[in-house]
């Protein structure tokens, strides 16, 4: 005798489904509840305009700038998964626009370097070896040793986000991170607007892309910017923690500076920051005792 043909069909599904409850599948949806980030209390809406006239607006206001940091430098070698780290040192930083920059580090109160530079070439005083190197501020350097590498320029890039020069054109995008507070146990979604700064190469149509600079709504300031060499690579990532009130205003807390080409790392823990004040041309002179042996870098 044949069995109803609607009786075969519930046999067969509980054929089907006995071998998937075995292996612990559902043959329905499951319904989990998941962390809902937390937004900020004020989200602010601009356009691209107004954001880059307010980046050029931070920027031309700017003359000189120091500042009395904790220098903490590490050496990245992510192939090998190692990372050498330096002790930190105190650090006073001296800048002055163009791009003139004198950054100096000590340990307990011994000068351990000293570097100046007129924003075309430099000196880097090395007391404890009785050595000095000079070289151009901008050219690559060619040493085995990554922290020998390093130039001033982007140090003074990174110290503060530039504004637009009359060749650079830009895109704004908006997009939302989600961030973990590890402390708090939650999450917080964070909105950003991100600035795309292009230059057309010379001669052609195409653009080339030089830097990245990503915003958070709440306060419209930087926290992140990429810069690019010619050939579209990433030179230089700088992140940018939370601002504090210094005497002068604000300022990061803390600048943390990724050179992924060399694999060098350095960060710089802010302790306090003055604007604009006066700073006369011999405090970014640098006078090499007699004596000491220079190197020069090509």
């Amino acid at each position: 005798m044949r069995a109803p043909r609607r009786l075969t069909r519930l046999i067969s599904c509980a054929a089907l489904a006995w071998p998937l409850t075995l292996t612990g599948c559902s043959l329905f949806p499951t319904t989990r509840k998941l962390p809902v980030p937390k937004a900020p209390a004020v989200v602010q809406t601009v356009t691209p305009e107004q954001l880059v006239a307010q980046l050029n607006q931070r920027w031309d206001a700017l003359q000189t700038l120091t500042a009395t940091v904790q220098i903490q430098a590490t050496e990245l070698k992510t192939n090998q998964g190692l990372a050498k780290e330096f002790p930190t040192c105190r650090g006073y930083i001296l800048l002055r626009k163009p791009r003139t920059l004198r950054v100096m580090g000590q340990y307990f109160g011994i000068r351990v370097f000293d570097m100046v530079s007129d924003g075309q070439n430099f000196t880097l005083e090395v007391p404890p070896r009785n050595v000095a190197f000079e070289g151009s501020s901008t050219e690559k350097g060619k040493s085995p040793n990554p922290l020998e590498n390093l130039r001033p320029e982007f140090f003074l890039d990174a110290l503060m986000v530039r504004g637009l020069s009359l060749d650079e054109e830009y895109m704004a995008t908006s997009d939302t991170a989600t961030m973990e507070d590890a402390a708090k146990k939650h999450l917080y979604s964070v909105p950003e607007y991100i600035l795309e700064v292009v230059r057309r190469k010379t001669g052609s149509q195409e653009l080339s892309l030089v830097r990245k600079i990503t915003f958070h709504r709440d306060d419209l300031l930087p926290y992140e910017q990429e810069i690019f060499d010619s050939n579209g690579n990433l030179e230089t990532q700088v992140s940018y923690g939370t601002y504090a009130q210094f005497v002068s205003g604000e300022y990061p807390s803390k600048v943390t500076i990724k050179r992924p080409l060399e694999g060098v790392e350095i960060a710089l823990t802010v302790e306090s920051v003055n604007k604009n004040v006066n700073l006369p041309a011999d405090q970014f002179e640098l006078k090499l005792p007699s004596g000491i042996k220079i190197q020069k870098l090509e």
